[in-house]
């Protein structure tokens, strides 16, 4: 489980009673789908032919440009899911990763979802023992790629969902 029980009113669109505006929506999901392609080798070397993963990223960001509309990106999500349900280790989280992204346009929270299993693939691929260490690389990696008007709200949802997202923002 990913999402709070209660919403964030932060990481709900203005016209649905939260806080957040469309820009700052359409930049979660552009951030998540920069966080899930950057561990999708790690599915594609396992499945190359399956290209559910890289559509479901592909529909994230065309989800915020205005090309395609949420539910059709958030369909492209659970295809990328379900590449994932067969799998096991790096290949399945990083496919999990896909999926959040392109579910983002749907639910903004879903962005830290990407990021958490994006980090969870990095630490499955990782070396026996340097597992910890990956995960720390790859969650520096993601904070980096944060545009600054996004970046004090997805550092403070980490803080909060930290413990519903396997505690992989600690570092």
């Amino acid at each position: 489980m990913i999402l709070p029980q209660r919403p964030d009113p932060r990481l709900v669109t203005i016209r649905r009673g939260g806080t957040l505006t469309d820009a700052d929506h359409h930049l979660l999901a552009l951030w998540a789908a920069s966080c899930a392609e950057h561990v999708l080798h790690l599915f594609d070397s396992a499945q190359p032919a399956d290209p559910r993963p890289r559509e479901a990223i592909d529909h994230a960001r065309t989800w915020a440009s205005g090309q395609v509309g949420m539910m059709r990106a958030r369909a492209a999500g659970g295809h990328a899911m379900g590449a994932a349900r067969a799998l096991s280790g790096a290949p399945r989280w990083a496919a999990f990763s896909a999926g959040q992204a392109a579910c983002v346009g749907h639910v903004a929270a879903h962005d830290l979802g990407a990021a958490a299993y994006a980090i969870k693939a990095a630490r499955a691929a990782a070396p026996h023992g340097e597992a910890g260490a990956a995960g720390r690389l790859e969650c520096h990696w993601q904070r980096e790629q944060l545009p600054a008007v996004i970046r004090e709200l997805v550092l403070d949802d980490q803080r909060l969902r930290n413990d519903i997202c396997w505690s992989v923002f600690d570092g």
